[in-house]
């Protein structure tokens, strides 16, 4: 579409005339003073004197003419038009977008200006003396402004728009707003007023023509049958008007869900089967119902609403689904169909779609149990307790247990008892009817309870076990008498007085008689006439003994022994004698026990055959005790000789002994040392004995040479025997050495070294050249070494 103003130049040279007209009536009207003073009030017919004159300045964008475009004159009154004055111009555009003709003030502009992107601009005018460039006026400034024209169509920037709103909304329910921006002039005309309308989907959604808000059409969207929506909405400028500029955009309306729908089983009935052996908790299977809506609109809980004795309902959290599993253990021979009723609702329901009916279904589960083989069953199922009397004789029936195979079939049943549980076959039991016998003798204070295992099998399938326990309580007969609780000892004072209470005895019994103990005191006959002490029964299961007369001698009789007959209440009654025994001591002044005798006397004259029983058994205990530790004692002292005697051996002991160098290979030769009882038997021949084999200080000694030329055994030993011997002889009466026998040798010493040393004799040579007489000023300790080295002297000493 063509604008109107380019349709010819006709319409624009009118325009511009229009212009013209509009300022020449504004020239006589107002003026301008120098400086931009504007002043009010002037007549009209009156001329006033005043610098720049020029027309108010607008140019039309988009402007398509091929010569410059008129825009304006500039003027002022100092110009005569003698042409003497030239015009001028700066600022934004100056000598680009507008152009002066110097003389005239005429401004055209050369471009085609677009208001869009800049609506005025502001420039600078000038008037100078052509000759001497001087200005005339001060510098003033004025606007062109661009003349908007309809030349841009409404656009949608915020686009694409995506709104949403929730199913069955009601009319007029606010969806999202849109807008279209105009880049026209707002303020000039109508070229910026935009309308809205919808294009495609007015069906369901309207628009308001002047905010853009989108609202809906209809009360019954369903997000069920349709989820979303997509509208084209148009914005025309001009108000809508003919020739009018628009633009459109697209619009996505998501409808958003809401809980409308209630949860359906995609089935009544649903079939499962399951054994009856299955164990409690076991799934029987799964069943769903489907909800039309999303999100958690579609969660929902599952319950039982009949049917819940044997079975429970879960929900499998990540696929909805509804788990039927076994709450208690079925049983084929009582009920072999079960019918559930399982019943879905919805968790969140909103209360505004109430009225659209029942949030919730149900269907029905049937479970079908199928027969397995079953182990017996006992009866009672949690054990069995029985009772039988300590004295029941071998054979006797304790009880009877039973059970039944829970089978259709009833198959017959055999008993047996676990052996690990009565080990010592106390008990029988007969397999075919099940009566439990004594296999022996019962003992309560033994054992008062004794707890057996029972296993039932099937007669013809020995795996089809079941266990039982069975506690069997013995009940008490009074067969154990009663007895003191104690071996009492008591101890009275010389100076005591008749009536005097001396101890209290208790009684102890192994039975438990149902109806509790009673017990009775009484003295035997062979003490009945005591003149010493007398019984007292309590009547409370105790007795108290007290002294029947005054004044005891614990130098006659320091120690009595009374008897005491204690009988129970029975049935039948049993009794037993205990002894109390007495002590008689010395007291001081305030009754406290200073000394007892330890004598012990007979009271009567005739003691109980227990008692001699018990004082026979003490004495024969002490007299093993004597002689085991006897045997004991004399059996380690035969070890400990035993041991001694292994260990004699001999023992060889060095004293400082010194060799006679790094190469004396004889020092240590133990044969050496053994030879020397040997010497004075040693065989003689012509030549002599070998001398070289014995130690030189045997050398210097044995060999001496007769008158006739032979030689001849002349050494005497006995000095060195004799030193063994005592020495000997003082280790054996040392205690502190160790008992077995010691060799010790002294001041052995091997032949010489080659290398010369202070202690060697054969450092006394004439070709020695060191002078030893110093050592005989060391006195008389080293008077024997100073011999040796200094022989010399030693001579001149005696002499």
């Amino acid at each position: 579409m063509v604008p109107f103003w380019i349709s010819g130049p006709q319409t624009l040279l009118a325009v511009l005339g229009l212009l013209c007209c509009c300022s020449s009536e504004a020239s006589r009207t107002s003026g301008t003073v120098p400086g931009g003073i504007k002043q009010e009030g002037a007549s009209s017919l009156e001329r006033v004197k005043r610098g720049w004159v020029w027309n108010q300045f607008f140019v039309v964008e988009e402007y398509t003419g091929t010569e410059p475009l008129y825009v304006g004159k500039i003027h002022t009154d100092s110009d005569e038009g003698k042409g003497n004055i030239k015009y001028t111009i700066s600022g934004e555009g100056a000598g680009s977008i507008f152009i002066i003709d110097k003389q005239s003030g005429d401004i055209h502009a050369t471009e085609r200006l677009d208001r869009e992107e800049k609506s005025f601009y502001t420039l600078r005018a000038q008037a100078r003396d052509l000759l001497t460039n001087d200005l005339l006026e001060p510098e003033s400034e004025f606007v062109i402004k661009v003349q908007d024209i309809n030349d841009s169509e409404p656009q949608f920037l915020e686009g694409p728009y995506i709104g949403s709103v929730a199913e069955l909304s009601p009319i007029g329910t606010s969806v999202m707003k849109v807008t279209a921006s105009d880049a026209d002039d707002p303020t000039y005309g109508s070229s910026a007023r935009v309308v809205y309308s919808v294009l495609d989907g007015e069906r369901f959604f309207t628009v308001d023509k002047h905010t853009g808000i989108i609202m809906t059409a209809v009360a019954d969207l369903d997000r069920e049958t349709q989820d979303r929506y997509e509208l084209v909405v148009k914005a025309t400028d001009m108000a809508g008007q003919m020739g009018g500029l628009s633009g459109s955009t697209t619009v996505t309306i998501v409808i958003t869900d809401v809980n409308d729908n209630p949860p359906r089983f995609t089935q009544k009935m649903n079939q499962f089967s399951v054994s009856e052996g299955a164990a409690v908790g076991t799934p029987v299977g799964r069943v769903i119902a489907t909800d039309a809506d999303m999100g958690e609109n579609t969660d929902m809980s599952y319950l039982i609403k009949d049917g819940g004795e044997l079975f429970k309902v879960t929900t499998d959290l990540e696929t909805q689904e509804a788990v039927v599993s076994i709450k208690k253990p079925l049983d084929f021979e009582s009920k072999q169909t079960h019918n559930v009723v399982v019943e879905a609702v919805n968790k969140h329901v909103d209360p505004r779609f109430v009225d659209l009916g029942s949030f919730r279904d149900q269907t029905i589960v049937r479970v079908s149990v199928s027969d397995i083989d079953e182990p017996p069953i006992f009866q009672p199922a949690d054990g069995t307790i029985m009772e039988v009397q300590e004295d029941a004789k071998v054979g006797s029936v304790v009880g009877i247990v039973t059970a039944r195979d829970p089978d259709v079939t009833n198959k017959p049943v055999r008993f047996s008892i676990d052996r690990t549980t009565d080990q010592d076959l106390i008990f029988h039991i007969d397999p075919d009817s099940g009566a439990i016998t004594l296999g022996k003798v019962l003992d309560r204070e033994t054992a008062g309870w004794h707890n057996i295992t029972v296993k039932a099998v099937e007669a013809d399938n020995h795996s089809m076990a079941t266990y039982s326990e069975v506690s069997i309580r013995i009940l008490d007969v009074n067969d154990n008498p009663p007895e003191l609780a104690k071996p009492y000892e008591a101890s009275i004072c010389e100076d005591s007085k008749p009536g005097q209470l001396i101890h209290t005895i208790s009684v102890v019994d192994r039975d438990e008689p149902q109806t509790g103990h009673r017990f009775f005191f009484t003295l035997p006959p062979e003490a009945v006439g005591s003149r010493h002490f007398t019984l007292w029964d309590v009547k409370d299961n105790t007795a108290g003994i007290r002294t029947q007369r005054s004044g005891f001698n614990r130098h006659e009789q320091n120690v009595y022994f009374l008897p005491i007959l204690v009988v129970d209440s029975g049935p039948p009654s049993l009794s037993s004698t205990g002894t109390l025994t007495i002590h008689v001591c010395g007291c001081d002044k305030e009754g406290t026990i200073q000394s007892c005798n330890a004598t012990a006397y007979v009271m009567s004259a005739a003691l109980s055959p227990g008692a001699l029983i018990a004082l026979l058994v003490c004495m024969l205990i002490l007299i093993v005790l004597v002689l085991l530790i006897l045997t004991l004692k004399r059996h380690r002292k035969g070890q400990r000789m035993a041991e001694d005697e292994e260990d004699m051996r001999d023992n060889v002991i060095k004293y400082n002994d010194e060799g006679g160098g790094e190469q004396d290979t004889e020092a240590y030769d133990m044969s050496a040392l053994r030879n020397l009882y040997d010497f004075p038997e040693a065989k003689t021949c012509d030549s002599g004995p070998d001398i070289r084999s014995l130690p030189q200080w045997i050398q210097a000694n044995r060999v001496n040479v007769s008158s006739d030329g032979a030689t001849a055994a002349a050494t005497d030993f006995s000095l060195f025997k004799g030193y063994i011997r005592k020495k000997v002889e003082q280790a054996d009466a040392d205690l502190t050495v160790p008992p077995y026998d010691s060799f010790q040798t002294y001041a052995f010493e091997g032949t010489s070294s080659p290398a010369l040393s202070l202690s060697s004799i054969h450092t006394l040579s004439n070709t020695s050249e060191q002078d030893f007489s110093y050592l005989h000023d060391w006195g008389p300790r080293f008077r024997q070494l100073a011999g040796y080295y200094a022989p010399g002297n030693r001579e001149e000493e005696a002499s």
